[in-house]
């Protein structure tokens, strides 16, 4: 079988996860790359807040790699352009409001203008081998794309994140006729989004959401917020038109909001609505005139939510008779953060809204009804579940073999996956994985100082300082989150233990730097682990009178 009349897929990020999505499509030697998103850290790699895909193998196959396409303008599908672009180095395609988003980030990395090209739906790109174009369907944020990707071996429909949403209030519905048409014309495989795949029915729509929340808000006293997801510009639509109707005035705390209302404007979107004030000008209106749109929806330590619950905030207070709305789905992981935000403000006397307790939020990806609905309408030789942890992917799977699908086949991230011709099976496997952000510089997970970090935080630390001047001995030691079980300073027990061990040396031997260091660590080791089953990083520095310059030793964990 020849080589170059395969088609190949291969994610390497967003199957297996939800976020940090980047999907590739190969055919006739060359790549096509579907998104480039980041994903948020976890507790375990401390002092890092976001993570991008591992793009080693793409960046060797950087002269085949055609360009990037993006899907619409979330962070976990273009977030991770500005730390990426410059080992990948390929034409950037976007509609209108993908783009406005990517130029304001690239600015902020400091980056100079990269290749983006604006996009209409319906275009036809012609990228190499590649016939790509771009349709509009439903989303949380404005622009939501699906692609069809033509090719030799034959068509691909990607459909990226998407819902069907009657009333989306920003934008047109989706034109589910013209979905049918797609099929109609033949489509090999349908690579689809699998977030929702446990939830029965449909999603709901952003226009009962508008009519709730006008409801909710109408009926409500002192001061109202509502902290949402920036990118949602219906949500922020909303928020403008409930101000308007309930004599209200919209102010809007949180850098990223604001950036965002910038780009919705810079095409073409919230241009009718009326002025939005900043939060410094909140103390300047009644309370009962104030409708407050905020970040910080996740519990975020540094959104505007979080200062404002906990009273750091330097412009919005909150008294007993306020109301918060957490406008927005509580994404796992983050349930403790937000329900700590949420006690701090109950405690406060202010009343909260949550998904929990009222209509207040519908999600941006499809629920069952509407996956069956999608099938019905493609009817893909081959289905391919993307945009979910494994068990999302699994019972996408089995929804699709359900549906009558001929071909199911379950990715993830790494395994290179032939769609045609012959059988759909795995050909390869190559290096997937995670880069973490630091200050800017990529860095892979496992990284020797993210490992330090994690087992400083675990496992404390025992810095030990000898000098030795005039044969008297000084050993200064600090420990950092070490505990004693009989409550004595441990510190003070490690420099006795020391102190000991160098009493028995002779003279020479007091001026062998290294004999002093492996005694120090010795000492260390018997101390802590008479105490504590942890293994601290350790720090020896020694200081003799003959080399008066200070000798640093590599940071080891005990022995």
């Amino acid at each position: 079988m020849a080589k170059d009349k395969e088609l190949l897929f291969l994610p390497l990020g967003g199957s297996g996860e939800i976020g940090m999505n980047l999907n590739l499509y190969k055919h006739a030697g060359k790549w096509l790359m579907v998104d480039l998103g980041i994903t948020f850290a976890d507790d375990s790699l401390p002092g890092i807040d976001v993570l991008t895909p591992d793009t080693t193998f793409i960046e060797g196959e950087r002269e085949n790699l055609l360009a990037l396409v993006l899907t619409h303008a979330h962070e976990d599908h273009l977030g991770a352009v500005p730390h990426l672009w410059d080992r990948l180095r390929c034409p950037v395609y976007a509609t209108p409001f993908a783009a406005a988003v990517l130029e304001r980030k690239l600015l902020d990395n400091g980056h100079n203008k990269i290749p983006i090209t604006v996009v209409d739906y319906g275009e036809e790109l012609q990228i190499g081998p590649f016939h790509v174009t771009y349709w509009p369907i439903t989303h949380s944020i404005p622009e939501g794309s699906a692609l069809t990707i033509r090719t030799g071996a034959g068509t691909v429909f990607h459909t990226g994140d998407w819902k069907f949403d009657p009333d989306p209030v920003i934008g047109a519905p989706t034109d589910e006729e013209h979905l049918r048409k797609i099929g109609d014309n033949g489509v090999l495989a349908m690579v689809c989004d699998s977030t929702n795949v446990f939830g029965e029915g449909e999603s709901g729509s952003e226009g009962a959401v508008k009519e709730s929340l006008g409801r909710l808000i109408a009926e409500r006293e002192g001061r109202v917020v509502i902290t949402t997801f920036s990118s949602n510009i219906a949500r922020i639509r909303t928020a403008a038109d409930i101000a308007v109707s309930t004599s209200r005035t919209l102010a809007v705390a949180g850098r990223s909001l604001l950036r965002m209302i910038e780009s919705a404007r810079a095409a073409g979107y919230l241009t009718d609505i009326p002025k939005v004030l900043r939060d410094q000008d909140i103390p300047l209106l009644p309370r009962d005139k104030v409708l407050l749109l905020c970040t910080g929806c996740q519990g975020e330590p540094r959104g505007a939510m979080s200062r404002i619950a906990f009273h750091d905030h330097p412009y919005v207070d909150l008294a007993r008779g306020d109301t918060v709305i957490f406008s927005s789905k509580m994404i796992p992981g983050n349930e403790r953060a937000i329900g700590t935000l949420c006690n701090r403000l109950v405690e406060s006397g202010i009343e909260v809204l949550t998904e929990r307790s009222d209509f207040v939020h519908v999600s941006g990806h499809p629920r069952r009804e509407e996956l069956k609905r999608m099938y019905g309408y493609i009817r893909p030789e081959i289905a391919v579940p993307v945009h979910g942890e494994a068990v999302h992917l699994a019972e996408h799977a089995s929804l699709a073999e359900s549906l009558g699908v001929p071909v199911v086949v379950t990715p993830s991230n790494g395994r290179v996956i032939r769609l045609a011709p012959g059988p759909v099976e795995v050909v390869d496997h190559v290096v997937s994985g995670r880069f973490a952000v630091d200050d800017g510089v990529l860095v892979p997970t496992d990284n020797e100082a993210i490992r330090s970090r994690r087992r400083l935080m675990h496992n404390g630390a025992v810095v030990v300082v000898m000098s030795l001047q005039t044969e008297q001995l000084d050993v200064r030691v600090s420990t950092l989150g070490i505990v004693s079980e009989s409550g004595a300073n441990i510190g003070d027990e490690i420099g006795a233990e020391i102190e000991d061990q160098v009493e028995r040396l002779s003279q020479n031997h007091r001026h062998d730097a290294d004999l002093l260091e492996t005694l120090a660590r010795r000492a260390i080791n018997r101390v802590i682990r008479a105490v504590s089953q942890k293994r601290p990083l350790v720090d020896v520095q020694v200081f003799l009178p003959a080399r008066q310059t200070r000798r640093l030793r590599k940071k080891e964990g005990v022995q």
